[in-house]
């Protein structure tokens, strides 16, 4: 039996650009997606683009190709960068193009890598960086991403969202003491951003992974690389490996915690409704929602439907 090919196309897209037109943007954006049949999400703020989106191939190009090149942006989008992935089933419901004052929300008013930011280091050059003893290597990310893989040798400031990092740094470094501080994050639009922040606060030697782990595990070889574990990605594929071949993990619907093979088997693990990270944190009235939800998922399928609300990255 032949093996059935990836339908779909999702492109993962970000740019820091200044946009001081954004909110005329929004509606010849939203069209041509509708017209090329793509949804997903796309943020547009003053600070740049950022989003994924998806659709049969030919007609995300289609897109990508008019923001590169359409006269409304100015070329402000030409070199825009997106990273792909393919799915058999489509894994978004419909298209949103929505604004916002950040495109990754850092909560401090003025930080932007359009005026100033650290500079960039390319995957190969990474493991050079890192191995440096001066240097001090922070994961960006959130910590159910760190928790699944990272960097040898990487701080976790164990945030929950990406506002905690300015404390985190002012708690725990010091410009006159720390002199080399590199950071990644998945894509790269996180830590992008944080090291614009860091130069702000008067950091003066502050490195970005660019283009994130997901550009340093296609790039790497898998016997020179520094990364430990599996990458989580916001998509149906919820974790990478070098390659970025699918990982090993799936996800929590309750509380979207990534979950590996050993906790997919453990008793405070119910489909849909719980795992060992929420199981005695969610309120009986949330249970009781989340099961009504898990059984109609469960009718959905025997009629050989998809329910709206099911996860596409189940495995």
């Amino acid at each position: 039996m032949s093996e059935i090919k990836p339908k779909y196309l999702t492109a993962a897209l970000y740019k820091f650009v200044s946009l001081a037109d954004y909110t005329a943007l929004q509606a010849p954006i939203h069209k041509a997606c509708e017209a090329h049949h793509i949804k997903g999400t796309i943020l547009l703020a003053s600070e740049g683009i950022n989003g994924t989106i998806a659709g049969l191939p030919d007609n995300i190009h289609h897109v990508l190709d008019f923001l590169r090149t359409g006269p409304l942006f100015e070329s402000r989008f030409a070199n825009l960068e997106h990273k792909e992935s393919f799915a058999s089933e489509h894994p978004f419901y419909r298209m949103k193009v929505k604004l916002k004052k950040e495109i990754v929300t850092l909560g401090v008013p003025g930080v932007s890598p359009t005026n100033k930011v650290g500079t960039y280091v390319k995957p190969e050059d990474w493991n050079a960086l890192i191995s440096d003893p001066d240097v001090i290597l922070i994961d960006t990310r959130n910590d159910y991403e760190v928790d699944i893989g990272t960097f040898k040798g990487a701080l976790d400031p164990k945030t929950t969202t990406f506002r905690e990092f300015p404390e985190y740094i002012a708690k725990n470094f010091d410009k006159t003491k720390h002199k080399k501080v590199a950071m990644f994050c998945t894509g790269g639009i996180r830590c992008e951003k944080a090291s614009s922040y860091m130069m702000d606060q008067g950091f003066e030697e502050v490195f970005h992974l660019q283009g994130g782990i997901l550009k340093y595990l296609e790039t790497v070889p898998e016997a020179q690389s520094m990364w430990q574990g599996e990458c989580f990605v916001f998509d149906q594929r919820v974790a990478v490996k070098h390659n970025l071949e699918v990982g090993e993990f799936d996800q929590c619907y309750a509380c979207r915690h990534p979950l590996s093979p050993a906790e997919i088997q453990s008793s405070e693990y119910t489909p849909g409704i719980s795992c060992p990270y929420c199981f005695d944190k969610i309120s009986e009235e949330k249970r009781a929602r989340l099961t009504e939800r898990q059984k109609q998922v469960i009718l959905a399928k025997k009629r050989g439907e998809i329910h709206i609300g099911e996860k596409q990255s189940s495995k």
